[in-house]
């Protein structure tokens, strides 16, 4: 048996200890964080960074064409949408009014080939917005907005698309009607060796349209 003194002792010596032995992982934390402290005020040397601006060099240099021509194809595809949009709701707006609604390409009626629209009723009166209103669209799109280097061709030729209250093309044509939307540059679809996604509008008589991809082989859903 230990007297009180020597218990005293005893404890106190493994008290000691236990204090050891957590100081240790504390002591270690200090010595990484040091160490980090001095590798972060390390920094690079000139050689590190030249190769690293080497790298990012040859990245966009491999980059760049390739999102030039997401880019071109993006404004394309914004384009198609927007049309395809206009026809829908041309349609939508016909059966709802039971009126005859038409898309009218603009640029194309003023002799260009830009993407611009408007949506206004055949025969406008007070409650159908057209010529002659305060309101002379039901809606409209300038295609210089998100698609400035997109253009329209239609086949056959046609300035406008006008629907029925029934939902039909008015008047009926003898088969669909194709709006082929591209870039401004020459020969730069997909389909004729080119770098950009061209797309292309398919609009049935009975008033549906769908949108296809010209550069697509059947019989894949999205070719033409």
């Amino acid at each position: 048996m230990l007297d009180r003194s020597q218990e005293r002792r005893l404890r106190l010596i493994v008290c000691m200890s236990v204090m050891a032995t957590m100081k240790l992982p504390f002591a270690r934390i200090r010595l990484l964080q040091e160490t980090g402290r001095q590798s972060l005020q390390r920094g690079f040397n000139l050689i590190e960074l030249m190769v690293g601006i080497a790298i990012m060099a040859l990245v966009l240099y491999f980059m760049i064409p390739s999102m030039a021509a997401w880019m071109q194809s993006s404004q394309i595809r914004s384009a198609t949408e927007s049309l395809q949009g206009a026809l829908q709701l041309a349609r939508a707006e016909a059966v709802r009014r039971n009126t005859a609604v038409e898309v009218v390409l603009t640029s194309v009626a003023g002799g260009g080939d830009g993407t611009d629209w408007l949506i206004r009723c055949v025969t406008s009166s007070p409650t159908c917005p057209g010529n002659g209103q305060a309101e002379t669209s039901i809606q409209q799109r300038v295609g210089a907005e998100g698609a400035p280097n997109a253009t329209v061709t239609v086949n056959p030729a046609m300035t406008a698309l006008a629907y029925s209250g029934s939902g039909r093309l008015t008047p009926v044509p003898a088969a669909n009607i194709t709006i082929n939307v591209g870039h401004r540059r020459a020969s730069s679809c997909l389909a004729d060796g080119g770098d950009y996604r061209c797309l292309r509008l398919v609009v049935a008589p009975g008033g549906q349209v769908r949108m296809c991809d010209p550069a697509v082989a059947a019989p894949n859903p999205r070719a033409c």
